[in-house]
């Protein structure tokens, strides 16, 4: 089984070494420690820079790594283009690690051509359309030679990089700039609901990067710039690790109805810990941002910590904000609020006295939030092609809370 090295802002900072995807673990180098600090958390919150890791902590680190990658059909793609099975950890960390969700670079050094160079190739609309209309021939739009990208998440996707008016594909580990999401079957709405519930997420200082629809080739695409990303960085990137993996935890755990262990109150601690005081602020808007839109699914994979390489840990900008209610669900929040899961049976008393319990000033910006949100929603329309019924039900769950009911059911 081979050494890998990891990189973190173009530092190696440790390896991953093991016999195998069950007994592998991160070991931290020592110019690391000494360019970043004993104990630094610039890494992840779980897994600290120190010389000697606790073995009692090492599921902690691989669950780490582990969650680099894509779950369900996109892992499941990914996985049979590097032909290796879905567990292999280390073999596909080896296979896509160049350009993953922050900023961490992941491949195996004794690979001929490594260190790599990373390069773009231009792409014509036509082409793109091409890749979001068949995402799982090349996932993630990976070239079958020189694709290094893996990304979190579930939904079919493609990345590519937005340089001087024009798109490329990325090869070798070069920085992917967007993320092209198509439309998807058996959700023929979602990607125009997503990008509703960005708008609505913009309008409250939760999202700063841009989003869109845009049609490649006659197919339609939301178009996100990634957050992760900037040119005044080291390599372009910007640190970040989901809530998963600052916990410690597999993404089978990410709601919090499976095993109790991610819940907003643990994510609140671990983000007073960590970031600035801004960020808790930052967490409770989402969170009635999530019961004011329906976004059922906002679950510790879709919570994020940046860590920049020059500024304080931060609370990372709102993403996957997507009104939800009127798709196939069980209508239950990715974690309860106020001891409530039921999305129907939540109230403001409910949001108030939850997030009030982390500070003054969380439990004042909930009718301010909401009202922000019944603002846009009544002089905003979402996209032509987005539910039908999602504006008036939006504004019926807002209305709803701001008058002291329960938020009630799509519709209603």
């Amino acid at each position: 089984m081979p050494e890998l090295t990891v990189e973190l802002y173009g530092q190696e900072v440790g390896r991953l070494v093991g016999a195998d995807w069950r007994r592998f673990d991160f070991e931290t180098s020592g110019n690391a420690i000494q360019r970043f600090g004993l104990g630094s958390t610039l890494l992840s919150a779980s897994v600290p820079l120190v010389p000697f890791g606790n073995r009692s902590q090492v599921a902690r680190r691989r669950i780490f790594f582990a969650e680099l990658l894509p779950e369900g059909d996109l892992l499941t793609d990914l996985a049979a283009q590097a032909r290796l099975p879905e567990y292999d950890v280390l073999g596909l960390l080896a296979h896509y690690g160049r350009d993953v969700a922050g900023a961490l670079q992941i491949y195996d050094p004794a690979v001929p051509g490594e260190p790599r160079t990373p390069f773009t190739t231009a792409i014509d609309e036509a082409a793109i359309g091409a890749l979001l209309q068949s995402p799982a021939a090349l996932p993630l739009g990976n070239d079958l030679a020189t694709g290094k990208t893996s990304l979190n998440g579930v939904q079919p996707k493609i990345v590519l990089a937005h340089i001087d008016d024009a798109w490329h594909r990325v090869h070798d580990g070069y920085p992917s700039t967007h993320i092209l999401k198509p439309e998807v079957a058996r959700y023929p709405t979602m990607i125009f609901d997503e990008e509703y519930g960005a708008r609505i997420a913009r309008s409250l200082g939760l999202i700063e990067y841009a989003t869109w629809i845009e049609e490649f080739g006659g197919i339609p695409a939301l178009v996100i710039e990634r957050y992760d990303r900037a040119t005044d960085a080291p390599t372009g990137r910007v640190h970040q690790e989901d809530m998963c993996q600052a916990l410690g935890i597999p993404r089978t755990q990410k709601y919090q109805e499976q095993g109790g262990v991610a819940t907003l109150d643990r994510i609140h601690t671990l983000v007073r810990s960590h970031a600035h005081r801004g960020s808790i602020e930052r967490l409770a808007t989402m969170v009635v941002l999530a019961v004011a839109i329906g976004n059922v699914d906002l679950h510790a994979k879709n919570l994020a910590l940046l860590h920049p390489f020059d500024a304080p840990a931060t609370l990372a900008p709102a993403y996957d904000t997507v009104p939800l209610r009127h798709q196939p669900n069980d209508g239950r929040m990715a974690f309860a609020v106020n001891g409530v899961y039921r999305h129907a049976d939540l109230t403001i008393d409910d949001l108030e006295t939850h997030l009030g319990q982390w500070s003054t000033a969380a439990n004042g910006l909930v009718r301010p939030t909401l009202e922000r949100i019944a603002e846009v929603v009544a002089t905003e329309a979402p996209h032509p092609s987005a539910y039908a019924g999602l504006r008036r039900e939006i504004g019926g769950f807002v209305s709803n809370l701001l008058a002291g009911e329960p938020v009630g059911l799509p519709g209603t």
